[in-house]
């Protein structure tokens, strides 16, 4: 934008707004409000909305991670053009005829968001959500509702007509489908709640997860509110849908899982069907604006070209501010970094100087943008000018820059009005003048625009179609040992891959293991106590899909539960993860296949969970067509490219998930000839295994691994055990008192008898003493008591001086001696005590069986919680 003529304006603009002279007056008379023909033939749609002030005269903060927060009186406008001097006609307000939806002043205290224009420019679709109702409880107040203008004949709906169904879930952020179905964001998580029934915990909206509010997840729906589908299957928001050119939707996914920083929001893509989800923008970028933290990619434009632009911004705000940025997504998976991994520049400041930092600036600040899609570099935006109240007088000013470094100025609350940008000449034009008090936001121009491409839903066939029915899709992983595009086989993918040169003992990836997030409820379905997740919050609670072999070439093809989130872990022989914990969520339609090329580090910028972006795969797979690969049985033969796993899908069949890591033995060196090996198998415990006994005999799809610590972990310690003639019952040692109920000191200061914690009456003792830090204990006159050792410090007064004792001694400090606990929630190979004790040299090497270690391993990878279903811990 030029310089001198934005300057010129904004002095123009925050002259008129620092006087209590009549605005409109003020900003009539400017040279930049010359009439613009092409503007003037095109209605446009705003909302106007009361500035909060809380008790101390503080703006109220906006909250997007609560995309069901209620901001009353707010109003849907229409002006019949983009010319100051239209009149402004409120069009949302018929919705509330009734004196029921008056509030006891007489106000209708609806709210209004999320505007989004049809593609021949007469409709409109919004999130409007009813007036509240005077001293209900929060679940008993009107939800958001999808509603829709028509221009042409000034007509207000309702898209869900029958109230019972618009009010079963919050409705927000619609857009129109190249067809004329629409796609939102809603709480009904139609398709998840079916599953939870399944499940047998009852139907219920799941809560992101930081347990704040229903996760709101993409529908779609027919135009009459009819055929309600959930396409996706997020545990936290999917958000701000945006119909492409290419007719896939981009929308704005909360990464809550602990993948990005902070667990930022990122752009992806899907299909109108719900398949070809994919990872599209932002993973690494959410520090690309200097001094501003926690920016998110949210509400995401199209621009007219291949590039979108979005007003970056943090979640919560009290000044409602934002960054329009140009962001180039088709070429770029982050802000430096192409799709192919090398450096460039994706995402470009429309406006330059806004800053994110909370600091004022001579540009003011923007909130909502939208572009008009006509060539000319024109955007709609809600935009305040700086403005500063004189600190003993609280006379409001323009800022100059002699005022923004005085001491004598603080910032006044922002007046957001309608303006017309253009970058091209680098103008700012008036449409809806700002008013002291009020927001003006989400202008969006009523014209015309090309209809995107149609996608029409998948189709499939033969045993994807049979697959769908039982309610499967594919995950097809080509290497775990592709990490990041390096071969990470200890010898090579090739080498490793061959049985007759690498035996299945040496290969270190074994097994995968599929986990799903388990569904939080809100109080109001079921309360329980924190505690209930044990060590850490972190994980929140977990359950296993089931196991799978990884074949000779780190290849895995499986058929996974569809319509779920799911994560991967890669397994030892030994069920343990040694792969990085995987911290975003996966998700498949019924028939769909995914494909991964590999694993990727934690750790890494290099572009991974975009189909086209990344390095190129290191495994290649078969270099022939009809022969096996080397050192294999020769019924299993390949055809160019396969991986083993696409291999034996084809000549055997796509292999299931079990409850149990079964591997055969020889399998790929003689196929009639391979024997299950069953060590790792529930069927080996002697205590309850954490599965039932339906799914013991017949895994499905709906079936889970559950672990609860009570139920399934702690039942190992009092088990009866003999070692070669000697007790190696856990409790035998490790008890803080003998069979007299004597104290003593537990063997390694671990005691894993019954009984609650005194730290958390609602853990058993040995679960704290497992997981938690611990002081060491000693006998004192048969008593245990923390033995206390010197720290080397005195005591002294608040001088400094030593406090001397009644013998004229300095007093030493005494602490307590720590003692690490042996488990982590980091999971089983971070775990050293326990590991170290049952490894090969340790000193309980053979106490527990090969199926008990398991068990334990995979509850610590999970993330070692107390209860992994929410309705076995007990309610508050």
């Amino acid at each position: 934008m030029g310089t001198v003529l934005f300057r010129t304006l904004l002095f123009r603009a925050l002259l008129c707004l620092g006087l209590t002279a009549s605005l409109a007056g003020c900003l009539s008379g400017a040279d930049s409000q010359q009439a613009d023909p092409v503007v003037l033939e095109d209605p446009v749609l705003f909302i106007k909305r009361p500035l909060l002030f809380d008790a101390s005269g503080a703006l109220v903060p906006d909250n997007l991670a609560d995309p069901s927060a209620f901001r009353a009186d707010a109003r849907l406008y229409l002006k019949t053009n983009a010319s100051v001097d239209a009149s402004a006609i409120d069009v949302s307000s018929r919705a509330f005829s009734g004196p029921e939806f008056l509030d006891d002043a007489g106000r209708l205290r609806y709210d209004v968001k999320d505007l989004h224009v049809s593609h021949d420019g007469n409709r409109a679709l919004f999130a409007m959500r009813a007036p509240e109702i005077e001293g209900a409880d929060d679940e008993d107040q009107p939800t958001w509702n999808i509603w829709e203008y028509n221009h042409a004949n000034d007509y207000l709906r309702r898209i869900i007509t029958s109230n019972v169904i618009a009010e079963t879930g919050q409705d927000v952020a619609p857009a129109y489908l190249p067809d004329g179905r629409i796609v939102f964001s809603s709480t009904r998580q139609l398709i998840s709640k079916a599953i939870l029934l399944d499940e047998g915990k009852g139907q219920f909206a799941g809560l992101d997860e930081n347990r704040n509010a229903p996760a709101f997840v993409l529908h779609t729906m027919d135009d009459d509110g009819s055929d309600i589908q959930q396409i996706t299957f997020n545990q936290s928001h999917d958000l701000y849908p945006l119909v492409t050119n290419d007719g896939s939707i981009l929308f704005s996914r909360w990464d809550n899982a602990g993948q990005t920083r902070n667990n930022g929001v990122n752009l992806y893509r899907v299909n109108p069907d719900g398949t070809g989800l994919a990872y599209l923008y932002g993973r690494n970028s959410h520090d690309s604006v200097p001094a501003a933290t926690d920016i998110e990619y949210l509400k995401a434009r199209q621009t007219g070209s291949d590039s979108v632009l979005v007003p970056l911004r943090a979640f919560e705000s009290d000044s409602y501010a934002s960054m329009p940025v140009e962001i180039d997504v088709h070429n770029y998976v982050d802000a430096e970094i192409r799709i192919d991994g090398t450096e460039g520049t994706g995402q470009v400041s429309l406006v330059s100087g806004v800053r994110l930092d909370g600091e004022l600036t001579l540009e003011g600040r923007y909130s909502s943008i939208s572009p008009l899609m006509d060539g000319t570099g024109r955007h709609l935006v809600s935009w305040t000018p700086c403005r500063l109240e004189e600190a003993t007088s609280g006379r409001v000013v323009n800022c100059t820059e002699a005022r923004l470094e005085s001491d004598a100025y603080v910032p006044a609350p922002p007046v957001y009005g309608i303006w017309l940008l253009d970058i091209t000449n680098g103008t700012q034009k008036p449409v809806v003048v700002p008013l002291e008090g009020e927001q003006f936001d989400e202008a969006v121009l009523m014209r015309d625009r090309p209809l995107e491409s149609y996608i029409p839903d998948s189709q499939y066939t033969g045993e994807a179609a049979q697959l769908a029915d039982l309610g499967y899709g594919i995950l097809h992983i080509r290497s775990v040992y592709d990490v990041d595009g390096v071969d990470m086989a200890p010898n090579g993918i090739a080498t490793t891959a061959n049985p007759s040169i690498t035996p299945a003992a040496q290969r270190p990836a074994r097994f995968l293991r599929l986990e799903k997030p388990v569904s939080m409820p809100d109080d109001n379905v079921w309360d329980f106590d924190n505690s209930a997740f044990g060590r850490s919050r972190g994980q929140l609670m977990r359950e296993i899909l089931g196991y799978v072999p990884v074949e000779p070439d780190g290849s895995v093809k499986v058929a996974v539960p569809a319509n779920v989130a799911f994560a991967v872990s890669v397994l030892d022989a030994q069920g343990r993860r040694m792969s990085d914990r995987h911290q975003n969520w996966l998700s498949v339609r019924p028939g769909e296949t995914l494909e991964c090329q590999g694993c990727h580090d934690s750790q890494s910028n290099i572009p991974h969970g975009r189909p086209e972006a990344g390095p190129e795969p290191v495994w290649t797979g078969a270099s022939t067509t009809g022969l096996p690969f080397p050192g294999t049985d020769p019924t299993l033969f390949a055809d160019m490219g396969e991986t083993m796993a696409e291999v034996y899908a084809r000549t055997q069949q796509l292999r299931r998930p079990r409850p149990d890591p079964i591997d055969s033995e020889g399998e790929w060196t003689n196929l009639t000839e391979g024997v299950e090996d069953r060590t790792l198998a529930y069927e080996n415990l002697q205590t309850p295994p954490p599965i039932s006994t339906v799914c013991a005999n017949d895994w499905t799809a709906n079936c889970r691994v559950v672990i609860n610590y009570e139920a399934h972990i702690h039942p190992l310690w009092s088990l009866s055990r003999d070692v070669l003639g000697v007790d190696a019952t856990c409790t035998s040692c490790h008890t803080n008192a003998d069979a007299a109920g004597v104290p003593s000191i537990a063997a390694a200061q671990l005691d894993l008898t019954d009984g609650p914690s005194d730290a958390e009456p609602l853990h058993f003792k040995a679960y704290r003493e497992l997981l938690f830090p611990d002081n060491e204990q000693e006998l004192s006159e048969g008593v245990l008591r923390d033995r206390l050792i010197d720290s080397g410090e005195v005591l002294r007064n608040e001088e400094g001086v030593p406090i001397l004792d009644e013998n004229g001694n300095q007093q030493p400090i005494l602490v307590p001696v720590p003692v690490r606990s042996s488990m982590s929630v980091n999971g089983a190979l971070a775990s050293d005590g326990f590991r170290d004790a049952f490894g090969a040299e340790g000193s309980h090497r053979g106490f527990l069986s090969p199926a008990e270690l398991r068990l334990v391993a995979e509850w610590l990878d999970l993330g070692a919680q107390y209860y992994n279903n929410p309705f076995a811990a007990p309610e508050n």
